[in-house]
């Protein structure tokens, strides 16, 4: 069977910013994405279905029959089970929400306005349904993704006697990683240190925990558990139930909590947000389909960042803000709480970020990673500024 993931429009728009630049399967969740949790349980490889501007980096493939998933869920093998033997022209439901389709070569539209036979999961099942459920549920993904992984290879621990241990939950080392002077501390959950990792001495870091593979944790940081560190990113300073994507700098002191940073941001030396209001009540935050600030339910909420936004040195971020794509923020006091894409400016005055300039910066960043800004990469940049333009009109 093909199974092709696909980016519903409710959904897809629910996680803006972060989906400005990939399709929702493309969210770090514990470990992996939700795409390499789905391509795990599935065992074979997945396909996207998205909006036509991202379709070119993220292309579909079809076949005569193929089984369309809804990725913000997480996946089990009894899900899996049941999604498997869908007989063609039925929907599997569950919660209200389209879990997975069983059809022939459809597109988007039509997958979202045709009358299928639903079929009622019985079973209440967990996802990404909203910004905050990536940092509220990434302590128990990191946990189980662990145990996905790494639950038949052997747990002891490889780190030097430089560093000090605390618990017994498992710490896995891959190869190339440099790990010295360190504190670790699984009571909590277990950590996870990829390929070519380096940790530099006076550390603290505690479980559950993931820093992926080329990543660099700076000297004296101080994370603690709930915290997955993307691919080739270098942090510091002091980190509490954070995700960062790939690709993403938190270098110097400053404290980050209870927040989602997309790829390729930068947090200038000081940056810090708050992730709990004076008055301890629930935090709204900016919801891009309602074009207003909602009740999250949580009294913990700090920084979401889209991708290539950059703060500059003692930066001060509020309770609860959104700053979308592209948008470089700077200057003493609090910022807005919403702060639109393509911005340069800071809490006095905003303007447009000049197109030009800001896909020169980011094809510089990017060089530094060694990843090219090619031509399907410049495509993505101008398609991405348009989508933005068609969002964010007139609530700047």
């Amino acid at each position: 069977m093909n199974f092709i993931l696909v980016d519903f429009s409710k959904f897809k728009e629910n996680l803006l910013p972060l989906t400005y630049f990939r399709p929702v399967s493309g969210i770090l969740s514990g470990i992996m994405t939700l795409k390499e949790k789905w391509e795990f349980f599935l065992n074979q490889s997945c396909s996207y279905l998205t909006e036509p501007y991202l379709q070119e980096k993220y292309p579909v493939q079809y076949e005569d029959e193929n089984i369309y998933i809804n990725p913000v869920f997480f996946p089990n093998k009894n899900l899996i089970k049941i999604i498997q033997n869908l007989k063609k022209g039925e929907k599997l439901i569950a919660q209200n929400k389209t879990i997975a389709i069983h059809a022939g070569e459809s597109s988007l539209q039509e997958l979202e306005n045709t009358d299928f036979k639903e079929i009622n999961y019985e079973y209440v099942v967990d996802g990404i349904f909203s910004l905050p459920d990536i940092f509220k549920k990434n302590s128990q993904q990191i946990i189980s993704d662990f145990n996905l992984l790494f639950h038949k290879q052997n747990p002891l621990n490889l780190l030097s006697k430089t560093n000090t241990i605390i618990g017994k939950e498992p710490i896995f080392l891959n190869s190339g990683a440099q790990v010295e002077a360190s504190i670790f501390n699984s009571q909590e959950g277990p950590i996870y240190i990829g390929k070519n990792v380096k940790i530099l001495e006076g550390s603290m870091l505690r479980g559950p925990l993931a820093i992926l593979d080329d990543s660099v944790i700076k000297m004296g940081a101080k994370i603690y558990g709930g915290t997955s560190i993307g691919k080739s990113c270098k942090v510091g300073g002091e980190i509490k139930e954070v995700v960062f994507f790939g690709n993403s700098n938190k270098g110097h002191d400053g404290y980050l909590g209870d927040s989602v940073i997309g790829e390729w941001c930068n947090l200038g030396a000081d940056t810090n947000n708050s992730n709990l209001k004076n008055n301890y009540s629930n935090v709204k935050l900016w919801n891009y389909s309602q074009k207003d600030f909602v009740d999250t339910g949580i009294q913990f909420c700090g920084l979401i960042m889209g991708d290539h936004s950059k703060s500059g040195i003692s930066t001060m971020f509020n309770t609860g803000t959104v700053v979308g794509v592209n948008s470089n923020i700077f200057g003493s006091g609090f910022q807005p709480k919403y702060i639109p894409s393509f911005q340069w400016g800071g809490e006095k005055k905003f303007v447009d970020y000049k197109f030009e300039k800001a896909m020169e910066v980011a094809q510089a960043v990017m060089g530094r990673r060694n990843i090219k800004f090619d031509e399907i990469e410049k495509r993505l940049f101008i398609k991405v500024y348009n989508k933005v333009q068609n969002i964010e009109k007139n609530i700047k």
